[in-house]
């Protein structure tokens, strides 16, 4: 019985060292994002969404899937967040680190023309939507990083395509 004992304690104490030092640890993660965007009377517009907490305007954003490729799982979060569906080419903006309290995430970020917009979508009462110039989507966007992205965005759209959307 006490070698059980022995035994049960040491395997506690390894369990604990090993809990304390994941609760230390950082955790790195892998998501995407997209950036909607259409063209109107001659104009970019691009379509923001709240987060579910803060109420904060952000563009669809979520961890990358392990069955999809960056771009489709960019894609999906803009169909179940924003109700938004698109097809371009998969163009990547670029990429950057959000750093939370115990967590990096490696997001990687997307432009995509909306070609419909639906009216009923996964996450239609957990967030609102709004479409914005770009002028008042910066002005409405707290991250720095996501900003630099949209004046990217910007210099590469052309206005002369208009979107049947």
């Amino acid at each position: 019985m006490e070698i059980i004992l022995s035994s049960l304690n040491n395997i506690y104490s390894i369990n604990k060292r090993v809990l304390e030092e994941i609760n230390k640890s950082e955790f790195e993660f892998n998501q995407s994002c997209v950036i909607p965007y259409r063209i109107s009377n001659g104009s970019i517009e691009l379509l923001l969404i709240t987060s579910i907490k803060k109420q904060k305007w952000i563009f669809p954003k979520g961890f990358i899937e392990f069955n999809l490729s960056a771009f489709e799982s960019a894609k999906k979060e803009a169909y179940e967040e924003a109700g938004v569906i698109g097809e371009n080419e998969t163009v990547e903006l670029g990429s950057f680190e959000l750093k939370k309290k115990d967590s990096t995430s490696h997001v990687k970020i997307f432009s995509m023309e909306v070609t419909k917009e639906l009216k009923d979508y996964p996450e239609k009462n957990l967030r609102k939507r709004k479409w914005f110039t770009i002028k008042e989507a910066l002005e409405n966007i707290d991250n720095s990083d996501i900003k630099n992205f949209v004046n990217k965005l910007e210099t590469k759209i052309k206005p002369a395509n208009q979107n049947p959307a």
